[in-house]
């Protein structure tokens, strides 16, 4: 399985979390081909020095600079970067005539020059507040590429370019494709750092509770082995490393020793300097077989049940991350018990000489901080039994409090701690700018017939009334001579030739010629729907809606394109910033726009058939719950102005395809979750063989992961993919404690008739053998703290916590339950005599 490793491929892009054929995945991929769009790294370019800020000749000198060596990257869409460098300064030379001339052909040489593209930059709303922050502090350049997993190499490259420059500029990176492939980089360094670094945490620990390295060293090859293979099947078996499953590492490192972390305590707690260790072992196995195979299937559930989500590397992860526990559990009854039983006698016995310093002959506590410690709280819980219960009960009444205040929401940026240089970059850009997250609005008519055989529909009775049988000829003529591929090329000649026809035609033809015209032109103000002014306008109110709302820092759109030449057409007064009055005044503005350095623009925003139009949204912040602002917003708008007959709304944008995944993994995740606790409730029903300890055995963890997710609330930490993800694994852990805890319990009372004895000796050796285990495992996920990527550091706490909460819940709660209602888990105060049966 290691000589499956070289073949690893990974996979960054959190576009995958959802399946490829997707609805919403596939119609985002649907708007960037027809509207010709790319995923943008957006570099920043600050001055808050300057008098001028960005306008003065060295920080523009800069920006050229930085600019044309951008466009030298490999994978940079070079055609459409924008940046002032590269757009055009359109101004009226004469009523009629505009001038299409490069905004910043070169760097100033002075001052003047500097606030003279300020001048011309402040009177084209599309570039003010986009390509330059209002403030005039900032300037951006919006960078396309052709693969967003080259994001962070093209990066690196800018940030090269960058060192080389001589300014006194602060100079961002950031975006969502350079912010999502940094994160699956520096994850993969991070994993290389963090699982090694638990393994030594575990072994530090485990050689800490057993004195002994050699014995140590049985759950450390245990583990190595179950990661080697876990991960050389998965990518073996062809699946890509996706960042979820990029953690499986560290989650099988310490979880690979939580089975065996009991098996040697126990074998230590009970082995003597002169017993045979091949027979304590056995006893042990035999022990700890039920509890052993219990927890790791209950685990393996926890994991598995993500597979019912509808996110494909979740189902990877949780996929494999089960087949890892359970190949653990195989290794702990095959592979422990062998290594152990194969060890030197003076090894072992030199082992146990060690720990047995900290404990009498009994096994009972004798100094040892752990023993004492477990056995006080043992006495605590039944002796402060009814106080205790009014406490979790209390607890439980705080949680559910503060889980009714948990937020569903995530941004890929916020996976960064907040001294990164991405969130940095992205807090100060999105300060200056009006955003440099994006999402696309496309409006489209439905299509109708074949426009063709539209047409004749339309002219079939105005040619059945003419004054001659020639003029059928004629039209069908004028069709072939007029037809191209282009829609609107094809009805704009044949306008043409139309209206060539009524002039040079006799009175009664001429009628019928303009009759064919009128027909002709209706039917190219539905067929180019968006060269009709009312299409325009109802985009332009829409574009108001959401920018006066504040859901959105600044939209673009095929309305400002038009409304910005129409003014320069008429006047170049701000009076004259509208959509003209007719769809002649539309295709004459666009028409005029074709003339521009960048033609290809206007396809950003239109299709070609001018059928479908995209809205370019640009938000200041990328969270959830702001995207679904904008969404509310929209719905709003289109519920008071209803959209106009036969055209629809539909959302693209990177923005919005985590919103879609996000809110379907919280709906898969709360399913999966539900459906592994059914399923584990089952399972301790079926161990315990009754009700009322499956049920019981069910409490700890309830309680456990109600407060950790109740905490959440109440501190307002975000409900976001780390956090559903370890909501179902949880579950299989927190369980662990009270399967061992009850199932121990139910053997001891058993042999001694009497439940009070039994639960004293399960605070003994099981306790030591829970709490050592707790610590271990715990301990094993504390090395994530110091990532400087927060999902890691949420990763971390997150299970520390539930490690810390289910065991001195389960080691508390058990005990108070049982000194309250004895009859009801063992049917009188003393011993059942049946007990033995039961098992």
């Amino acid at each position: 399985m290691g000589a499956m490793m070289p073949r690893i491929n990974i996979d960054t892009d959190p576009e995958n979390m959802l399946a490829a054929d997707q609805a919403d995945r596939v119609l985002h991929n649907a708007i960037k081909e027809r509207f010709d769009l790319h995923d943008m790294i957006v570099v920043g370019v600050v001055n808050d020095g300057h008098p001028d800020g960005i306008y003065n000749p060295a920080s523009l000198g800069a920006l050229y600079t930085l600019t044309r060596a951008i466009e030298r990257i490999d994978g940079v869409v070079a055609r459409d970067l924008l940046s002032l460098t590269t757009v055009d300064n359109v101004e009226q030379v004469t009523p009629g005539t505009i001038s299409f001339d490069w905004m910043m052909s070169r760097p100033p040489a002075d001052r003047e020059a500097s606030l003279a593209i300020r001048a011309a930059v402040e009177r084209l709303p599309m570039f003010h507040g986009t390509l330059v922050s209002e403030d005039g502090r900032a300037a951006g350049i919006y960078v396309p590429i052709v693969d967003k997993n080259e994001s962070y190499r093209i990066s690196q490259e800018i940030q090269a370019v960058i060192d080389t420059l001589e300014t006194g500029d602060a100079f961002h990176i950031t975006g969502q494709p350079v912010a999502q492939d940094t994160f699956g980089v520096q994850m993969f360094e991070q994993m290389a750092i963090s699982a090694p670094l638990a393994g030594l945490v575990i072994f530090l620990l485990m050689f800490y509770f057993f004195r002994s390295v050699a014995l140590v060293m049985a759950p450390m090859l245990l583990a190595m082995a179950t990661v080697i293979i876990t991960m050389g099947l998965l990518i073996g078996a062809g699946f890509t490393v996706h960042i979820m499953s990029s953690m499986i590492p560290i989650f099988l490192m310490p979880i690979a020793v939580i089975a065996s972390v009991h098996v040697l305590s126990t074998f230590a707690d009970r082995c003597r300097p002169n017993d045979n260790p091949q027979a304590v072992i056995a006893e042990v196995m035999d022990t700890l077989f039920k509890p052993v195979l219990f927890t790791a299937l209950t685990t393996a559930v926890g994991f598995a049940s993500l597979t019912l989500t509808p996110i494909p590397p979740v189902q990877v992860f949780g996929a494999f991350v089960a087949f890892g526990v359970v190949l653990s559990m195989a290794l702990t009854f095959t592979f422990i018990p062998a290594y152990t039983a194969a060890l030197p006698r003076h090894v072992v016995t030199r082992m146990v000489t060690r720990v047995r310093r900290h404990q009498d002959d009994e096994g009972h506590s004798a100094g040892c901080r752990l023993c004492v410690t477990v056995e006080a709280l043992g006495r605590f819980a039944m002796a402060r039994a009814r106080t205790l219960l009014v406490v979790f009960v209390g607890l439980l009444v705080l949680a559910v409090a503060g889980i009714s205040q948990i937020q569903v929401n995530d941004n890929p940026t916020r996976w960064f701690k907040q001294s990164h240089n991405i969130r940095v970059a992205d807090t100060v850009l999105n300060e200056h700018f009006s955003g440099t997250y994006e999402a696309y609005l496309v409006l489209e008519q439905h299509a109708g017939a074949d426009p063709e055989t539209q047409l004749d529909k339309r002219v079939a009775p105005i040619l059945e009334d003419a004054p001659s049988a020639d003029m059928r000829g004629q039209w069908r003529a004028l069709l072939e001579q007029s037809r191209k591929d282009d829609l609107g090329t094809w009805l704009d000649n044949l306008l043409f030739a139309l209206e060539d026809k009524v002039y040079e035609s006799p009175a009664l033809q001429a009628s019928v010629w303009e009759q064919l015209l009128e027909a002709t032109e209706g039917l190219r103000t539905e067929l180019l729907y968006f060269q009709s002014p009312r299409a325009l306008a109802y985009m332009a109110r829409l574009q108001t809606h959401l920018e006066e709302g504040g859901v959105v820092g600044k939209s673009n759109s095929l309305a400002d394109l038009v409304r910005t030449v129409y003014r320069e057409l008429v006047s170049g007064d701000p009076v004259d910033y509208r959509i003209p009055d007719s769809p002649a005044g539309v295709a004459q503005a666009l028409l005029t726009f074709q003339s521009s350095h960048r033609p290809h623009d206007l396809w950003h925003f239109v299709t070609q058939d001018y059928r479908a139009a995209s809205i370019w949204l640009q938000l200041p912040s990328g969270d959830n719950q702001d995207m679904q602002r904008v969404l509310d917003a929209v719905a709003e708008f289109t519920a008071a102005h209803p959209l106009p007959d036969g055209v629809r709304l539909q959302w693209g944008g990177m923005t919005y395809i985590n919103l879609v995944w996000q809110g379907e993994m919280v709906v898969g995740m709360l399913f999966a979750l539900l459906s592994a606790f059914v399923v584990v409730l089952f399972m301790m029903i079926l161990l315990f063989r009754s009700l009322t300890f499956g049920v019981l055995a069910m409490l700890p963890l309830t309680l456990s992961i109600a407060l950790i997710y109740g905490v959440m609330g109440l501190i307002g930490k975000d409900y976001d993919m780390p956090v559903a993800v370890l909501s179902s694994l949880s579950l299989g852990l927190s369980v662990d404690f009270a399967i061992h805890f009850i199932q121990r319990l139910r053997v001891s009372l058993a042999d001694s008739g009497d439940w009070r004895t039994a639960l004293a000796y399960v605070f003994t050796e099981p306790a030591r053998a829970i709490t050592r285990n707790a610590v271990v495992i715990g301990a094993g996920f504390l090395p994530l703290l110091t990532a400087p990527l927060l999902t890691y550091v949420t990763v971390g706490v997150f299970m520390a916590s539930i490690m810390i909460a289910s065991t001195v819940i389960t080691l508390v709660m058990l005990p108070t339950l049982f000194e309250t209602w004895p009859r009801l888990f063992f049917g009188h105060a003393e011993g059942v005599p049946t007990a033995r049966t039961q098992e």
